[in-house]
């Protein structure tokens, strides 16, 4: 691997054997095609919507329904084969919906690069498309282009280029051609330019050093790919729990039919129909341990929370990603456009012994100027407002309005774009500037870093604005500016401009210094060391790109909900500490730890920095993903957010990536497992908040829905050890599981929210996902269940003849009312039902109302008849609702009075 930035010009077009001035020639460019490939991004090859289809077969609880539909059939069971495997395939479906929506981050990678080049072959400028550069082409870079490759700059007039999305970096970066160190990170690599990066200044010569998949952004495509997705907490736990709940029910099963092979063989009855029979009461065991309807009534209630999520600005592409954020512990949080405005803009001017604070967000022209806290009106600072006129006319950006999103946007570099804008706060606006016309100019280069404008004023006088670093600019200044008045500059002022300068430095802002020099007409030579000289020092400008006013609020709404926000920007050491302190992500410089340090770090000392650390900067895309390993690594349900294309691979690489929707690259949007549409720091705990309630209410519905198999797993063992007829068949379990239990799980999903959410820690990842208590109540609910249900079986028996028909229709209907009624205290693990309200869940309300619908309609009507009960009068009706309560009662007695007390919260 070579590194370009390191290499002298000389080295490069030896190595490539190419020549800055002739380029390449027609017969070496096809040879280098054959050789290197296209200049373009590869995709690895997709998985077929067919092998999406057969991997949701992979599960083991649908194993295990495939094996029990099987069986059904083998044995003449057809209908409750086909309805299980109508379920299985529905689930399927679900789940290549949702896989289906696939990745796009490489299209929108691609899209990202220049369509055409300004390229030098056989000595001649031709225009070629992008996709066919070869390393050794010499490029032309002009303002406006995309960089078509990665290139080592050769040649540069006033180059900057806007490396944002790559680097992380604010202000647009300039470049040059001398030779850097080996270790310079991404972000100062100052002769290289990046594939799909933007010239937004001057121009520019370039060597192509790599393409496709060998560039930085190719790099990240190939990081994009590679990556495995991982499974989120809920899944992995659901996936553990169903594995558990099989093994349970193939052991029941195999128990109670060697038991009945065992009892046949012992009494002599052994037979084929004695098999059969055994074999169906197994099959309705593994149905009713099953709870089928758990995978569906999870997606569905997960895709309500996504449909409320998008009501409040935070678009959710993968289901599970919602129950993600409920459980994340750590928010990496890149910097730039994200936490911060990713506008540059002017918050300090000095001017003489006068410091003014600038209020107003990013490029928006309204604000004020406070001096020592009070408003100032301009025309009373002469120096001051002479300061913003020249930040004004020594500029070439351009402010504008944007009539269709109403948002004021730059048009050029940051940093002037800051410039223009604090001067308009004072009014001067681009009409007013018409009356200064420039006449000529002395353009800003790295070596002097100045640039001089000059314009006709009132007087028809020229005046020549000078803006620049403050220790290139002072050094020619000879007069300073005081209540509008030169006069020679002494050690005093000197030292006080210096200091003023170095304090606004400490605070991280990005300084310029304004000065002038007056002329009678435009000189002849305009050679800068004789213009730039002799110059009335006006005052300094102190600018930053500022957080976003909401998000500290947002950040201390995560620190006191137990979550850790950590910063991971490109930007400056400096630059980061100043902003993360502002927002109360860091209170020391101890917490900081910069790109190259990573590098240095073993990945055992990365482990433990990562405990501590809540600033990384100056990182590349490799160092995030590090940062993000070390902390997975530690235990921690990591979320990372970002805007940038360097953000995408540890967007990817994080429990959940989570893309800004406004300043977001169609790279990072694609990755991103969520998209806040609003740009809000705020809205991503909004998110967690809702993650966190619908991760509480999935608990609620698989505590209701496991309370309910489990008793009728123990109506079917219990009817066996005691000797009795099974009081439930096979294709009634199924309607009970997958129908009439499905609609008060769904209303459970959609239970509002328990109070203080979000003063809690998050749970941990390890954390059972039924808790000591719960379990504890749905032994008692099943086991109570179990048994009304077989004393109205018995009931059944004993007040109709022994009609087999009659009492399996008591067990039938008793348990499904038995499961309306116990839904309403699934509610709550800890508050009483009549606490919460009886009827105050309108949808568990109309969820219970459809299974009272859809009970009566599988006992009257043709249904029944499928369903192998009598219709029941109004007698039985009445046993049977006289039955149903009782397991509502016992589990209500036991939250009154056992309920451990700390959880009563």
């Amino acid at each position: 691997m070579k590194f370009w930035h390191q290499l002298s010009i000389e080295q490069i077009t030896t190595d490539l054997s190419t020549d800055v001035l002739k380029g390449l020639g027609h017969e070496e460019t096809i040879l280098r095609q054959s050789q290197y490939g296209f200049n373009e991004l590869t995709e690895k090859n997709k998985e077929s919507l067919l092998r999406k289809f057969i991997n949701q077969f992979k599960d083991f609880l649908v194993l295990i329904l495939l094996a029990a539909s099987v069986i059904s059939l083998l044995i003449g069971e057809i209908t409750d084969a086909f309805v299980i495997i109508a379920i299985v395939i529905l689930n399927a479906s679900l789940g290549v919906f949702q896989e289906a929506k696939a990745e796009k981050a490489l299209e929108a990678l691609k899209r990202m690069s220049a369509p055409s080049s300004k390229t030098i072959r056989d000595g001649n400028l031709i225009l070629i498309p992008s996709r066919e550069l070869v390393p050794g082409d010499v490029v032309i870079l002009e303002a406006g282009d995309y960089i078509p490759a990665d290139i080592r700059i050769v040649e540069t007039a006033n180059l900057k280029v806007e490396e944002a999305s790559l680097t992380g970096e604010s202000a647009a970066v300039e470049k040059d051609h001398a030779t850097l160190r080996n270790d310079a990170p991404l972000g100062d690599r100052h002769n290289i330019g990046f594939m799909g990066t933007v010239v937004t200044y001057g121009r520019g010569k370039g060597i192509v050093v790599a393409t496709g998949m060998e560039t930085e952004i190719g790099k990240i495509a190939t990081m994009i790919q590679t990556l495995e997705e991982d499974s989120t907490p809920l899944q992995k736990k659901l996936k553990e729990f169903g594995k558990l709940l099989g093994v349970l029910g193939i052991a029941i099963c195999a128990v109670v039919f060697l038991v009945g092979i065992y009892n046949g063989y012992r009494a002599g009855t052994l037979d084929f129909q004695l098999i059969q029979s055994m074999l169906m009461i197994s099959i309705s065991l593994a149905v009713a341990a099953i709870p089928e309807g758990l995978p569906t009534v999870v997606t569905i209630v997960l895709a309500l929370g996504m449909q409320r999520m998008a009501k409040k600005n935070a678009i959710v592409k993968k289901l599970h990603a919602v129950e993600t954020l409920g459980s994340t512990t750590i928010i990496c949080s890149d910097k730039t456009g994200t936490l911060t405005q990713n506008q540059m803009t002017v918050v300090k001017t000095v001017t003489g012994a006068k410091t003014f604070e600038v209020t107003g967000k990013g490029y928006k022209p309204e604000g004020e100027f406070l001096l020592e806290g009070a408003k100032i009106t301009i025309d009373m600072e002469k120096d001051l407002d002479l300061l913003l006129l020249g930040a004004a006319l020594c500029n070439d950006a351009q402010l504008k309005l944007s009539l269709e999103t109403q948002t004021w946007n730059i048009i050029g570099d940051p940093t002037e774009g800051a410039l223009l804008t604090v001067a308009a706060k004072a009014g001067k606006v681009k009409d007013d500037l018409k009356a200064y016309p420039r006449v000529a100019e002395i353009p800003f280069d790295s070596a002097r870093k100045m640039m001089t404008t000059f314009h006709t004023m009132a007087n028809h006088e020229v005046m020549a604005f000078t803006k620049g670093a403050p220790d290139m600019l002072l050094k020619n200044c000879t007069q300073v500016l005081s209540h509008g008045t030169a006069r020679s500059m002494t050690e005093e002022d000197n030292r006080t401009i210096q200091e003023a300068n170095q304090a606004m430095s400490s605070q991280a802002l990005r300084v310029l210094a304004i000065a002038f020099r007056e002329f009678n007409q435009v000189p002849n030579d305009l050679n800068p060391s004789t213009v730039e000289r002799e110059m009335t020092f006006i005052g300094l400008l102190g600018m930053i790109d500022p957080a976003r006013p909401e998000a500290k609020e947002a950040v201390n709404v995560c620190i006191s909900a137990g979550i850790r926000p950590i910063m991971i920007t490109g930007d400056h050491p400096g630059t980061a500490f100043a902003i993360a302190k502002d927002l109360g992500i860091a209170t020391n410089e101890d917490q900081v730890i910069a790109g190259q340090d990573v590098n240095n770090l073993s990945k055992e000392q990365l482990q433990e920095s990562v405990k501590y650390a809540t600033v990384f900067a100056r990182v590349s895309p490799e160092h995030k993903m590090s940062i993000i390993d070390a902390l997975r690594i530690n235990g921690e349900v990591v979320a990372m957010t970002g805007d940038g294309v360097n953000d995408a691979p540890a967007l990817k690489k994080a429990h959940i990536g989570i893309a800004m929707g406004i300043t977001g690259t169609d790279v990072t949007k694609e990755a991103a497992d969520m998209i806040v549409s609003d740009d809000n720091f705020a809205t991503i705990v909004t998110a967690v908040e809702e993650g966190r309630v619908i991760f509480a209410n999935i608990r609620k519905f698989i505590f209701f829905l496991l309370s309910c198999n489990a008793s009728e797993v123990l109506v079917i063992f219990l009817a066996m050890i005691l000797g009795w007829p099974i009081p439930l068949l096979a294709i009634q379990l199924l309607w009970i599981n997958l129908v009439t239990d499905a609609f008060p799980a769904l209303a459970l999903g959609v239970e509002k929210k328990e109070p203080n959410m979000m003063e809690s820690p998050p749970r941990k990842p390890d954390e059972p996902l039924l808790s000591q208590n719960m379990i504890i109540m749905i032994a008692i609910q099943s086991i109570v269940m179990a048994a009304t249900v077989l004393a109205a079986f018995k009931y059944g028996l004993h007040t109709h003849n022994d009609d087999l028909s009659v009492a399996r229709t008591f067990a039938f209907v008793t348990l499904i009312l038995s499961q309306i009624i116990c839904a309403y205290s699934a509610r709550s693990e800890y508050y009483s039902t009549f606490k919460l309200g009886f009827f105050s869940n309108k949808y568990l309300n109309l969820g219970a109302g459809l299974s009272f619908i859809l009970l009566l309609l599988s006992v009257y009507g043709p249904l029944h008849i499928i369903f192998k009960t009598i219709e029941p009068g109004i007698p039985e009706l009445v046993a049977m609702a006289l039955f149903a309560p009782i397991p509502f009662i016992a589990t209500e007695i036991y939250k009154l009075f056992f309920t451990p007390p700390k959880s009563r919260r």
